[in-house]
């Protein structure tokens, strides 16, 4: 066994807790590829961390929400889109931001994952903020989408693949529809 696996056995630990130790400030936790002049109000070193989720199956957020905070010199961090819960167990999601295609009195259209990030907002009492998207997305993927990642297949011979690409998210989990 490594030093580090010790250290985490008798700790308690992930690594993921040793990399969350050094995170200072709010977290928000942002899903979703957005306009950018969302992000004309925030400014670098104001002791926010930006957690950007990848944005399976096509990393779209990983690339396109990531680059237009670095243009800003903002330096997010980048998670797997299920590490989200780990992220509010430990209480450090202070905020939520949502990209929406579409919004009503209803509810909104945002990305896969978008029903999940808020469900945990609601149960952790961390705010859901709606903010407009880049751009129309695809409702549905195809089987591609899922089977393989980076032009490597991952999936089994004879099985079927369902790939929403978008979800409808219930007004109950938005606190508040920014334009």
């Amino acid at each position: 066994m490594c030093a580090l696996e010790t250290q985490l056995k008798e700790e308690h630990k992930t690594a993921g807790d040793l990399f969350l130790d050094d995170v200072r400030g709010s977290v928000v936790l942002l899903h979703g590829v957005f306009e950018p002049s969302v992000f004309d109000a925030v400014k670098p070193g104001n002791g926010t961390e930006l957690f950007v989720m990848e944005g399976r199956p096509s990393l779209e957020s990983a690339q396109a929400t990531c680059r237009e905070l670095l243009r800003r010199k903002i330096k997010p961090t980048l998670i797997a889109d299920n590490m989200a819960g780990f992220l509010f167990y430990r209480n450090l999601v202070k905020e939520v931001w949502l990209a929406c295609q579409t919004v009503d009195e209803q509810g909104a259209l945002c990305p896969i994952g978008s029903l999940v990030v808020g469900v945990l907002a609601k149960r952790h009492n961390v705010p859901v903020y709606v903010y407009p998207a880049s751009k129309e997305s695809c409702l549905l993927g195809g089987q591609k989408d899922i089977f393989y990642f980076k032009g490597i297949k991952v999936a089994p011979q004879n099985i079927k693949g369902y790939v929403p690409l978008v979800e409808w998210l219930p007004k109950k989990y938005i606190t508040e529809i920014r334009k």
